[in-house]
């Protein structure tokens, strides 16, 4: 389902989505309120929302939208400006699970079609594999990984086993879906929690502030993005910035932030994988590294080299993942000690934070 008030929009994006056989516009509303009234009538896989139009918006719909969509997600459709920034974030924070940028006049081009089919194809995958096998006779499964007749999605090896050496930092990495996941987790850690939290999102650049904001407001203590010789503290929350990879360098008994650029092998950027790599040196292992939501396989070969350097590594489940790429990833390589919802894995994170404060007592 394609909500924006423009007329010009809806009819372009409808064209750009039904250029791909595997995919159906189902509907198309020039408000919210009409999008709420509508999904009754014309459930929707995937609903590109638009928030900022008049009347209800976008932002104050969603609750209703994501209720209405029964399991449907929600992409965003979101303006470059600081008032758009803040009000994506808020989405995602609420349950939309990824945004894309708004071109300006001239912008819809084949690169930002290649891109929209790809963020809806990810959130829609169960659908529209459901769609292709309706054709050719095939099973498939639907979200959640659990297929409806032989299953053959989720045999994934044995899982490592949780490092006995208490973590000295906690290490997130996220993407589609991840924010609102990320949101219950911060919120789940008690105010005695002090460990230091470094978390890698994949957010474009000029939504780094908001998103740390957001975070700050989630958890209750500073957020800092990790600017090149930010230092990493206990009680605080160090943010990649959207231009570089965070990595992590010792000098002496401190932990210092550092920028790099060099290319990722997942082409994401920020990536994980260089914050679990960096950490799995310094740390020499104490690290816990948790996976959330996202598409691809970020943090995959970071989590690899973490675990053979004794950490550990926990991942966000399918059924509560809006893409079950990056946490299904490492958890098929058997990396992960720990696959569950959001709220089970602050409880590890928290445990890991008591198991700290037990050694430091002596």
């Amino acid at each position: 389902m394609i909500v924006d008030d423009s007329l010009t929009v809806r009819t372009i994006f409808k064209r750009m989505v039904e250029s791909d056989r595997a995919m159906r516009v189902t509907d198309t509303a020039s408000s919210a309120e009409r999008a709420i009234a509508q999904l009754e009538k014309a459930p929707a896989d995937v609903i590109l929302l638009d928030l900022e139009m008049p009347g209800m918006g976008g932002l104050e719909a969603l609750p209703a939208i994501l209720e209405r969509a029964r399991g449907g997600q929600v992409l965003v459709v979101s303006s470059l400006t600081q008032d758009g920034a803040e009000h994506t974030i808020s989405a995602l924070s609420m349950g939309a699970a990824d945004t894309m940028l708004k071109p300006r006049p001239g912008g819809f081009d084949e690169s930002y079609r290649a891109q929209l089919l790809s963020k809806i194809r990810a959130l829609g995958e169960p659908a529209i594999g459901a769609n292709v096998a309706s054709e050719t006779g095939a099973e498939t499964a639907p979200r959640g990984g659990q297929a409806t007749s032989t299953p053959t999605l989720l045999k994934t090896p044995a899982a490592k086993a949780t490092s006995s050496a208490p973590p000295e930092v906690i290490a997130i990495g996220a993407s589609t879906g991840g924010i609102h996941a990320l949101n219950i987790l911060l919120r789940g850690l008690p105010p005695e929690f002090d460990l230091p939290i470094l978390i890698t999102q994949h957010l474009p650049p000029s939504f780094i502030p908001v998103f740390a904001r957001q975070v700050e407001m989630a958890c209750a203590r500073r957020a800092v993005i990790a600017d090149d010789g930010t230092e990493v503290r206990r009680g605080e929350v160090a943010i990649a910035t959207g231009h570089g990879h965070m990595v992590v360098r010792r000098r002496g008994d401190r932990l210092i932030a550092r920028i790099s650029a060099e290319p990722a092998r997942s082409g994401c950027l920020p990536s994980v994988d260089p914050m679990f790599a960096s950490l799995a040196e310094v740390c020499e292992g104490r690290v816990l590294g948790v996976v959330l939501s996202g598409m691809g396989r970020d943090g995959l070969e970071g989590a690899q080299a973490l675990v053979a350097a004794g950490g550990t590594i926990i991942a966000q489940d399918a059924e509560t993942s809006a893409v079950w790429g990056m946490p299904g990833a490492v958890t098929k390589a058997g990396l992960s000690s720990l696959v569950a919802a959001p709220q089970e894995l602050a409880a590890r994170v928290i445990e890991a934070g008591q198991r700290v404060a037990s050694a430091e007592r002596g």
